[in-house]
């Protein structure tokens, strides 16, 4: 039976134990890895909360939806028709530099690049931690989602996979100061590395000299260096370029072509192994009749 003048441990004891384990939990996190598989597991388990969480606002998105007049509707299938014609117009012209190109390659015995899967993901949910720029996807390792996976939205690159649930996944975004992206200007093809400065609308160049050939309005366009983006896809704009002698390198800012602040359906990129002309021409004839 317990008294009135039993004791139990002081508040300071009970603090310091407590920042005690604390301080062992991140150590063995950080260093040695050891809750990896325990996160992955946790994550897969607030996956169908994330759902239920943002059940309401689907359900709200819908119910304006429902809600459009017929007068907005009918505008927006003029405009999207419109945008049809022209978009139509510019795969024609596509269509005839892809066959100049192959063409091309063929001669000069270079690599072709075959098209590559890819697959539409929704926005889930942003992380709040102000020094960390994540967001959460609906696609998981179900859905054939691997780390380091490219992500892109309709203007250019987002950034990378970092963690895969069953359901979900976490992206790192280009803009996170620990993300780096081998870029080439579209201009005069100088390569440079493009880092992020923690806030979504700036990205770094890194240890750029004086005498480098970049201007303000250069567009950066992934090299396709260091095998996690592919060749080609748009990444940034040169904002800024300061030149400051007493420097040794000079400071080079790019805005981010990717709506970082507005992010809603994204695409994963699975990467295609390149094919030489000799591998394709080298192929048995399939008959039609047997397929």
């Amino acid at each position: 039976m317990d008294t009135i003048f039993t004791r139990s441990l002081s508040l300071n004891i009970r603090l310091t134990l407590a920042l005690l384990l604390s301080v062992t939990l991140i150590f063995v996190d950080h260093k040695m890895d050891g809750f990896k598989s325990t996160r992955v597991y946790l994550n897969s388990l607030m996956s169908p909360l994330q759902y239920i969480a943002n059940l309401p606002g689907l359900m709200l998105s819908e119910s304006a939806q429902r809600l459009t007049s017929q007068e907005q509707l009918l505008a927006e299938n003029q405009k999207l028709n419109n945008q049809l014609l022209l978009m139509s117009e510019k795969i024609q012209q596509f269509d005839v530099i892809a066959k100049e190109n192959a063409q091309l390659r063929e001669l000069l015995q270079a690599p072709i690049r075959g098209s590559s899967r890819k697959m539409v993901a929704e926005l889930m949910a942003v992380d709040k931690n102000p020094y960390s720029q994540q967001v959460v996807i609906n696609k998981g390792a179900i859905d054939g989602v691997y780390l380091s996976q490219p992500v892109i939205d309709d203007n250019g690159i987002v950034g990378q996979v970092m963690e895969v649930g069953s359901t979900n996944s976490r992206v790192l975004l280009i803009a996170d100061v620990t993300h780096a992206v081998p870029v080439r200007s579209l201009r005069n093809d100088i390569r440079f590395i493009a880092t992020g400065s923690g806030a979504l609308n700036e990205l770094y160049l890194e240890h750029v000299p004086h005498s480098v050939d970049i201007q303000e309005g250069d567009t950066l366009i992934s090299s396709g260096l260091g095998k996690v983006f592919p060749e080609g896809y748009p990444v940034a704009i040169v904002s800024q370029v300061i030149r400051d002698e007493s420097r040794p390198f000079a400071r080079v800012i790019a805005t981010p072509l990717a709506k970082l602040d507005r992010l809603r359906h994204l695409l994963l990129l699975w990467h295609t192994p390149e094919t030489s002309p000799t591998d394709e021409t080298d192929k048995p004839a399939v008959n039609e009749e047997e397929s």
